[in-house]
This record gives C-alpha cells, structure tokens and sequence, in this order.
C-alpha cells in the first residue's frame, strides 16, 4: 500500500514552488519551464512564459549569479486550483539584474495539468 500513496496536492504546489525558485538560482531556463503552464501568464500580460524563461537565458549566457530566498509559503485551494503566497527576496552576484534586485510579494495562481501542477499566473510588486 506504500507504494500507492499519492502526495497532497497542496504539497505538489508546494515543491512545484521550490523546484521553480531553484531553477531561477540556477538559470535554467527549460526548468523553470517545466512548472509553467503553456499561458502563463505574469503580472498580468506584462510577461509571458517564453519572455520569463528569456530573462534566465540570457542571465546563464552573462553567468549571472542570481539567489531567490523564498518565505514562508501560503496555500490556499480554491475549487480545483490552488493559490500560494509568499515572499520571494532576489540578489544577483552580477551587473544584468541590479535593478530587479529586492523583495518580492507573490501571488501565483496553480492547476493540474495531467500529473503536474503548472503556474498559469503570477502577480508580483516589490516591497519596500
């Protein structure tokens, strides 16, 4: 019976959440991807997932150093999705990114697609 044991879906999310903010430390532009869904859809059409996963190509081009500290973490189900809350504090070792640089306020929006779920929206304002 072990082997039949399935995860919450609030944890999904969750680890969903952790492999995204590591990708962004790592730059890696096809992980981060990978917990996007297809419409993403970020800070409403201000950026989408093909100019998202841009911006870190071109920061593991230039070899930016970028750390993503990720706070606590607040999910909420809201019929068959779910939304996380959190914090998201970004430095950069590097010259590209010194401006995007700071503490964040994260509103992501989550749905299952197949076994997976995807981001299919996020809003984020920079704190003070």
């Amino acid at each position: 019976m072990a082997g039949c044991h399935r995860a919450p879906d609030e944890s999904l999310v969750r680890q969903a959440i952790v492999r995204a903010a590591s990708a962004a430390e790592q730059a890696d532009a096809s992980a981060l991807g990978d917990q996007l869904s297809d419409d993403f859809d970020g800070n409403g059409e201000g950026l989408d997932r093909r100019q998202l996963m841009n911006v870190l190509r071109a920061a593991h081009f230039r070899g930016e150093a970028i750390h993503a500290l990720t706070g606590p973490v607040v999910v909420e189900q809201r019929g068959d999705r779910y939304v996380a809350t959190f914090t998201v504090t970004l430095t950069s070792g590097g010259k590209w990114l010194p401006t995007e640089t700071g503490v964040y306020q994260v509103e992501s929006a989550w749905r299952r697609e197949g076994r997976q779920w995807r981001c299919y929206s996020a809003r984020w304002t920079r704190q003070v």
